[in-house]
């Protein structure tokens, strides 16, 4: 007969997971991630980069032991038929991790994201205030993009916090797993985590209008089904937030049709054409100010006449150009945030070279030669 304690008892009998201690590290040293695998000592994600520490070196026993003591039954039964598993995990109740357990070459190993439980607005995270006019758009889709581990999970949930502060409404968010805590402030928010509120996103989403929310926030668009749903929801005149892995706005539209079948594609981009209301992509860099880990880059595209047109005729490569050309009107080009960032003495240039879209624009940008740009439409 089994003897393991469900974790939920664990907690309620007062017995603590030895594997808090590693995540004591984590927050001790202000790490973003952590790592534990099989044959090495515990890493830490320091500055953006992982760092060794000395402590002990893992067995393939000892790694399923630590893991093993933090899981509920449905999350072990899970993650034994399909080798992996996404949780959330807090200690002392106020920090929280975004955890995945997986197995590589049959050992178990665990990544884990250190998020901030308390949700900072805008200006605390150096984003720009073009923000809030998004925010209080009344129907569409907003898409944060970026590479992992770039902010995206932190910006979206200042934005609807944001919402959640100034707007009487009904917010509705589907997580996979939930990471960010909301306060029912002006709104509420109703959040549901997959694989304990509700089923799958797809089950959420079906069910989405019956609940009768304002905004909504389907996590990542991992999927075409999550796609089509949301750009559903905006026609039916709500605020829809969603994330995605791209470089880009002009990549987050080829990634978002790419999930649709080619006989479907042409439709979906007339879809999305309307549905979209911005894009906002980020990458974080390491921060020369006192007490600032890390800054975003942000580049911004606002749905206009141009933009719209743009990605109904299969032109969204041209969208950096209506970026440019367009700034007055809240969009803004990563280069030229980048170039911002410099001369406000943010971020080092050898930093800036490293995400700048095109190094000799910004070259040029910060020698005070701007680039001209041509009509394209």
């Amino acid at each position: 007969m089994s003897t393991e304690q469900p974790a939920d008892d664990r907690k309620s009998s007062g017995h603590e997971p030895e594997l808090n201690k590693f995540f004591r590290a984590a927050i001790n040293n202000r790490a973003s991630d952590l790592h534990l695998k099989v044959g090495q000592p515990l890493k830490l994600r320091l500055f953006g980069k992982l760092k060794n520490t000395t402590g002990e070196i893992m067995t393939a026993e000892r790694m399923e032991q630590l893991a093993f003591e933090i899981l509920t039954p449905a999350q072990k039964e899970s993650f034994l038929e399909h080798g992996t598993v996404d949780f959330a995990h807090e200690i002392d109740g106020e920090h929280r991790f975004r955890m995945n357990l997986f197995r590589q070459r049959g050992m178990v190993s665990l990544a884990a994201r250190c998020v901030n439980t308390v949700i900072p607005p805008f200006e605390d995270l150096h984003l720009p205030k073009v923000l809030e006019s998004i925010c209080q758009s009344r129907q569409g889709l907003v898409l944060v993009v970026g590479p992992t581990g770039c902010g995206k999970t932190t910006t979206i949930a200042s934005m609807i916090d944001y919402i959640n502060r100034t707007e009487s409404c009904h917010i509705v968010t589907v997580e996979d797993p939930i990471e960010y805590l909301f306060k029912d402030r002006k709104a509420i928010v109703s959040q549901r985590e997959i694989g304990i509120d509700t089923k799958d996103f797809d089950e959420a989403l079906t069910f989405l209008m019956r609940q009768d929310p304002d905004v909504v926030f389907v996590g990542e668009m991992r999927d075409a089904r999550t796609v089509a749903a949301g750009m559903r929801a905006t026609e039916t005149g709500h605020l829809v937030f969603g994330t995605m892995h791209s470089a880009n706005a002009s990549q987050a539209v080829h990634r978002l049709l790419d999930l649709f079948p080619h006989d479907e594609r042409d439709l979906i981009r007339q879809a999305l054409a309307l549905a979209v209301r911005a894009i906002v992509s980020q990458v974080l860099l390491p921060c020369l100010k006192e007490g600032v880990d890390r800054v975003p880059a942000v580049e911004i595209l606002i749905a206009n006449a141009s933009t719209r047109k743009l990605i109904a005729e299969d032109r969204e490569v041209d969208l950096p150009s209506v970026i440019r050309s367009s700034q007055g009107e809240g969009m803004q080009d990563l280069t030229y945030n980048l170039c911002e960032l410099i001369k406000d003495g943010m971020v080092d240039p050898k930093d800036a070279y490293k995400y700048a879209p095109n190094k000799e624009e910004l070259r040029m940008a910060l020698k005070g030669i701007k680039s001209t740009v041509s009509g394209i439409l």
